[in-house]
């Protein structure tokens, strides 16, 4: 077998370029197909649905409902068991599909191919699909195609490729031909490469196919991705940590009980694992998974409306405690496109849109950057077709009413001399007031080099070293704003011929124009508002340091004392050292995918929740690593939309802003909701246990609990979910993500009004027991605290009082309450449904006892929140 094409040595590459030179033959294409595989990307191993359910058991605390579910068969409690299996398949049903839907994969990297390519076999043009592109084919390229695998130039007609989709900068690239002479072949060039996925914005090519499918750049950026974990959320965190804790505690408290019903009150083993069912089943919350994720649900609506698009349900809550944003420069904080800011002409420097066309050297400098460009404008829909350097100045021209089309028809071009990286100039040759007149465009280095004479208002006059120094130093100040400058100059020919390079010469200077990718307006105070929500704004791009830290200084990013690295600087820093300097650091420049997940990783070492927004395929690996990844949705790739959490719809960066006030909203309600359930659940156990204790008969059947817990909590809680946002949520500073959702304060309401509810109901259950016995004492006690707990929705909506908070800024707590009451009394009177959850017959005394009793807790919950509100 031959050498692989993508590690052969120059000498190689340049014999099989010779001995191919009309491309491989049938025979070639399919040897090499069948040695590489098609160019397509790997996906990911998926897991089947079967282990997918099977894993929704590994749970603790669903292993103990199995264990409460096998106990109920045993004492044939057959209601009970039905249910407890019911709700188990249920919630590995809704994981599963959870799962599936969340799963991410890379099939948006494979549609970055085109469908098909021009390639060259067997002296043959032909289209082939991209999947069937080989190492070793000869590419066409033409303006307008998407590069399909990574290939090594042979041929190069002023060849110009936006690689905006590896680099992230909308510049395009000028590429070179690889030369054919051995001495001089130097694969490891860049210039002569182009790159899968990139777009042909100009001229044309011929090319050698050096790698495809996973051995291209996309392809490695693909494996980063393969190979970056993507991190849990502080929410999915905390909601292990304590269902694991709360399993152990249950088991120890199980035991207890179970031992205290055998020997304190002399019951039957049966009737004491029906105690240690019931406490288990009152102990584990079965909705909180489900609540939670229809509160995040929720909360994905509420910011889908305001432009932001969640992926990733468990996502949401961690907007709330984000402290960092590594936001990508180009199209996330700049407009990504070129806009031209200061002229320089006639000693003159100001702003674009201050030109003057009465003034000669002015005027002349439009008209050149006119002519002497190949980009299209529309002004009619801002549509544009050209390198974005280009563009800008037709922008400018179409600003003064300077029709484009027509002024070049009534100027046509005559010869030219094409663009080309080494000369850094482009000339065109024009009819000017019927003089022939070579008009000049390019580096300033280069051109005010071969300049003689220097055009004022008044003629041209000598280019002295002392004007040549005053143009040198206004173009040195341009640059440190950031701005990229462009040279313009003209020269009278003696006639209309073609053109060589030795006419590049003896020009009169006309003057200089400056250009910048400008900052999105809203940028400059999305900034200052994450600023004030204590959350630090880092910006990270592929372009020049210089550029960058000018506009990250207009942003409100650089900030007095900051720095900037470039991707050199972090290559020769050791994490330790990068740790040290790292909150010093406003700006990374010139930067690599791997160094964008190196610097995410840096900030999560310090224990911040890191946002990272990117729209191309080089911000991917650090999007999919980042806590929250935040893609573009109108600029941003597919394969950043793939790895993000986040898709703005706008891409606006204020969106973020909202969609964090949003997050710390989410994450409150769910705070709240998990109060709602876990007191109530509290109180239900101190039932049990106090009974346990007593030797009472046990006060509900586990059926009646998980009644309960899964559907009139459910209400309540989905409503609290529900609550809106409250004002002043962006002056607090981020969450610490490593504190608990069930901190000691969280803990100590849960367990006190746990207790405030558990007195009236052990209270009607010693009601029932005087009227008719445990069966009449049990109902009680279920009905005073079904309706008890609906009560509590109210006290759970926030940490002020009802009437501060308004009854009807949440009506879905008043249509929860409501429906919690009507599913009550269906239990309590429909014939079926009160044999199915043992519910015997109350009359109207006791449904007044069960009303007073159930309301008690939250009449007291609500005094002290007045008090304390006063």
């Amino acid at each position: 077998m031959s050498k692989p094409w993508f590690s052969r040595s120059p000498e190689d590459t340049l014999s099989e370029l010779r001995s191919t030179p009309a491309g491989l033959s049938a025979q070639e294409v399919q040897q090499r197909m069948e040695q590489y595989g098609p160019n397509k990307l790997q996906e990911g191993k998926r897991k089947s649905v079967a282990v997918l359910f099977l894993e929704q058991f590994k749970d603790l605390l669903v292993i103990i409902l199995l264990i409460a579910a096998v106990i109920s068969a045993l004492t044939e409690n057959v209601e009970s068991t039905i249910v407890i299996f019911a709700v188990l398949i249920l919630n590995a049903v809704l994981g599963t599909v959870q799962y599936l839907k969340a799963e991410k994969s890379l099939e948006s990297l494979k549609a970055m191919s085109s469908p098909t390519a021009k390639v060259l076999r067997g002296g043959v043009r032909v289209e082939v699909p991209s999947a069937e592109v080989v190492p070793g084919d000869i590419v066409l390229l033409e303006a307008g195609d998407l590069v399909v695998a990574d290939g090594r130039i042979i041929e190069n007609f002023s060849l110009k490729v936006n690689e905006s989709s590896l680099t992230g900068e909308s510049e395009g690239v000028e590429k070179d031909a690889a030369p054919i002479d051995r001495e001089q072949v130097a694969l490891g060039d860049q210039k002569n490469m182009v790159f899968s996925g990139s777009l042909v914005t100009y001229g044309r090519a011929t090319v050698a196919v050096t790698a495809t499918g996973m051995n291209t750049e996309l392809g490695k950026i693909a494996a980063l991705m393969n190979q970056t974990q993507q991190r849990k959320t502080p929410l999915q965190k905390s909601l292990d940590d304590f269902s694991g804790k709360l399993a152990v505690v249950i088991m120890a408290i199980c035991a207890v009980v179970f031992a205290l019903s055998i020997f304190r009150s002399h019951m039957g083993v049966l009737d004491s694992l029906m105690f240690a069912v019931a406490l288990a089943v009152a102990a584990i919350p079965e909705a909180l998974s489900s609540i939670v994720t229809i509160v995040l649900a929720m909360g994905t609506q509420k910011m889908a409306k305001q432009n932001a698009i969640m992926k990733d349900l468990k996502a949401v809550e961690s907007l709330g405690a984000v402290s960092v944003i590594c936001s990508d420069k180009t199209g996330t904080l700049t407009q990504n496109r070129m806009t031209v800011q200061k002229i320089y002409a006639d000693g003159k420097l100001l702003e674009g849109k201050d030109l003057e066309l009465a003034n000669t050297p002015q005027r002349l400098l439009l008209k050149i950057g006119l002519l002497a460009s190949d980009a299209t404008y529309d002004p009619a829909d801002g549509s544009s077709i050209g390198d974005p350097t280009e563009v800008a100045l037709l922008q400018l021209a179409n600003a003064f009413d300077v029709e484009e089309e027509l002024y070049r028809q009534y100027h046509p071009r005559l010869r030219e001399l094409a663009f080309d990286s080494d000369r850094k100039l482009m000339s065109t040759l024009h009819q000017l007031d019927g003089v022939p007149t070579l008009l000049t465009k390019g580096a300033i280095d280069v051109l005010l080099g071969r300049s003689t004479k220097l055009l004022t208002s008044e003629g041209p006059v000598p280019m002295t070293e002392e004007r040549r120094a005053e143009i040198m130093a206004v173009n040195e100040q341009l640059s440190n704003e950031g701005l990229r400058v462009l040279a313009f100059a003209q020269k009278e020919m003696d006639g209309i011929r073609d053109l060589t390079l030795e006419d590049e010469n003896d020009y009169t200077f006309v003057g200089l124009v400056s250009m910048i990718d400008p900052p999105r307006p809203e940028s400059i105070q999305a900034v200052a508002d994450a600023k004030t929500g204590g959350i630090r704004t880092i910006m990270i791009t592929g372009d020049h340091k210089v550029t960058a830290s000018a506009i990250a200084r207009q942003i409100g990013i650089f900030q007095e004392g900051d720095t900037a690295l470039s991707g050199v600087d972090l290559d020769a820093m050791s994490d330790e050292e990068l740790d040290q300097i790292l909150p010093h650091v406003s700006v990374y420049a010139r930067v690599s995918p791997e160094h964008k997940i190196r610097i995410v990783s840096a900030w999560q070492r310090r224990g911040c929740i890191v946002s990272m927004t990117g729209d191309g395929v080089n911000d991917a690996p650090a999007l999919k690593k980042a806590d929250i990844g935040v893609a573009m949705g109108i600029t941003g790739t597919e394969v950043s939309k793939d790895a993000a959490s986040m898709i703005l719809a706008d891409d606006n960066f204020a969106t973020i802003v909202r969609a964090v006030v949003n997050g710390r909203s989410v994450y409150a309600n769910i705070k709240n909701a998990i109060q709602f359930l876990l007191s109530g659940n509290m109180s239900a156990i101190l039932c049990v246990v106090y009974a346990s204790v007593m030797g009472l008969s046990v006060p509900f059947a586990p059926v009646h609990l998980l009644f309960i817990n899964l559907l009139t909590d459910s209400l309540p809680a989905i409503a609290i979910g529900m609550e809106p946002a409250r004002k002043g949520l962006l002056r607090h500073k981020p969450r610490d993500p490593k504190e608990p959702i069930l901190d000691r304060g969280l803990l100590q309401r849960i367990f006190g009004q746990g207790l405030l509810i558990a007195v009236p109901v052990m209270a009607a259950f010693y009601l029932g027991l005087s009227y008719g016995g445990p069966a009449a004492a049990s109902t009680m006690a279920f009905a005073t605290l079904t309706l008890a707990r609906l009560f509590h929705g109210f006290n759970c909506r926030g940490e002020e009082s009802i009437f501060r908070l308004g009854f009807r800024s949440n009506p879905f707590s008043l249509a929860a309450f409501g429906g919690g009451v009507l599913l009550l009394l269906a239990v309590l009177f429909i014939p079926g449904l009160n044999t199915l959850f043992q519910a015997t017959a109350l009359d109207m005394t006791h449904l007044l006892e069960i009303l007073g009793l159930a309301f008690l807790p939250t009449l007291i919950i609500q005094i002290f929140k007045l008090i304390r509100g006063r």
